[in-house]
């Protein structure tokens, strides 16, 4: 099946990807979906036949516990519901601790690296089994761009995709964007790794936008995609035709005509590359994202049976993973052999995007708390790690605040206790108790 030219479909954008032309389909995050109905958009794009991918983001397939059944069961509920010909996560950890460390859990909020060892491959080629037996459809992992690496690795990118495509047959998401990312941050030469990763299992190919600040390149999804990132993009099409190509935005969003020239500039980039490219030898061809082998390969063999993976590398798995993200959220000592600047700046990240999504999540917190939003967030997640989602970290950030004695402005502090009140019980208060609240609130503060 060829998916052809894409884009991300995201809530702020969706009548300008409606009214878009040449688009052959889409891709909505998962878990921003209901599993048992679509928004209106995406009703009507799959009246149109576009195509709808389901992109999850939050199964943690490379970390040290095995996948949970219920993000699973939604994951392929959410296929299901879109008729979707494949669904797709990515090659990342974003918790760690529980039961395995006999330690709190954490939560990333972010797609963090894996360790690039025979330990870590082990135990994410048996979460990717034990997912691709839970879906109703085939499974590509994205890989992942990354601020930081782990010392001691024993594979290369493209040693460790092909490894995973081998043991498990799984089919890859190849985001040329943080691919150059890599590059710029990790020194990692994209070249290599498309030399190296095997193009033939390609699913599809994800371009984004992202900014360089005082060397380090950020994967914001909220900028124009870069001629690097193009050039990227023109490398793997010499090697193969991708059987879809498609454009992330998730921040900053630009009008329409922005977003139909940056896919103008994707479709001359592929259109170039392949005449570049020529006849030449044969470098593969990409399998249908139906799970089908490509042109010249309708007949491989079913990826080999692996034994269990020991208790004691999912254990060596998580101490590890558990050490790491707790340097990144709770302040606690760095591991031995990470670059402690980087880590600085991969926790100050992690600490910014929590601010920006759960601003997004709850938009009345930076609302009553104004311009002291900000900063208060972050002082906040210097000493409290995420435990929960976003929803659930802008509540404890609430009774954080609340606790603390603030807001300053009786006003807002009467706001952000009937806020906190409203979100915090057993169940949500009927329509009735919100406005008997909201008519206190006023007669309060007059």
């Amino acid at each position: 099946m060829e998916l052809g030219i894409g884009i991300g479909w995201r809530p702020e954008i969706a009548a300008e990807v409606e009214a878009l032309s040449g688009i052959d389909w889409v891709e909505a995050v998962a878990e921003n979906l209901c599993a048992d109905h679509l928004p209106d958009s995406l009703v009507r794009l799959r009246e149109r036949g576009v195509t709808v991918v389901p992109h999850g983001v939050a199964l943690g397939l490379g970390g040290a516990d095995r996948p949970d059944p219920d993000r699973l069961a939604g994951l392929a509920a959410r296929a299901e519901l879109l008729g979707a010909p494949l669904v797709t996560e990515h090659i990342a950890f974003v918790r760690a601790g529980g039961p395995l460390t006999a330690s709190p859990r954490l939560e990333a909020g972010h797609l963090l690296p894996v360790p690039r060892t025979w330990d870590a491959l082990d135990v994410l080629c048996e979460n990717v089994r034990i997912a691709q037996d839970s879906l109703p459809v085939p499974l590509a992992l994205e890989n992942i761009a990354a601020l930081i690496t782990w010392p001691d690795e024993e594979l290369t990118e493209g040693q460790f995709l092909a490894e995973l495509v081998e043991r498990t047959g799984v089919r890859l998401l190849i985001d040329v964007a943080n691919l150059h990312t890599n590059h710029v941050n990790l020194g990692q030469d994209p070249a290599k790794a498309l030399d190296e990763l095997p193009v033939e299992a390609i699913a599809y190919v994800h371009v984004a936008g992202g900014v360089e600040k005082n060397g380090v390149w950020h994967d914001t999804h909220a900028h124009p995609v870069s001629e690097p990132v193009l050039d990227v993009l023109a490398e793997l099409r010499s090697r193969v035709d991708p059987p879809g190509v498609l454009l992330e935005r998730d921040d900053a969003f630009p009008p329409g005509a922005e977003l139909a020239g940056e896919l103008d500039a994707i479709r001359a980039t592929l259109r170039k590359a392949a005449l570049s490219a020529g006849p030449g030898p044969d470098r593969g061809t990409a399998p249908a994202p139906d799970g089908t082998a490509g042109a010249e390969d309708r007949t491989a063999a079913p990826a080999p049976v692996s034994a269990p993976v020991s208790a004691a590398t999912r254990d060596r798995t998580a101490v590890a993973q558990t050490a790491l993200l707790s340097a990144l959220v709770a302040g606690t000592p760095a591991p031995e052999g990470f670059d402690h600047r980087r880590l600085r700046v991969q926790s100050r990240a992690l600490a910014a995007k929590r601010a920006d999504v759960v601003a997004k999540v709850a938009p009345e917190l930076p609302e009553i708390l104004g311009d002291g939003y900000r900063a208060a967030f972050l002082a906040y997640a210097g000493s409290r790690p995420m435990s929960g989602g976003y929803r659930r970290d802008a509540l404890d950030f609430a009774e954080h605040v609340l606790i603390a004695g603030g807001p300053a402005d009786p006003a807002a502090r009467r706001r952000l206790t009937y806020w906190w009140q409203d979100r915090s019980g057993s169940r949500p208060p009927r329509r009735t108790t919100r406005l008997v609240r909201a008519a206190r609130a006023v007669l309060v503060g007059k």
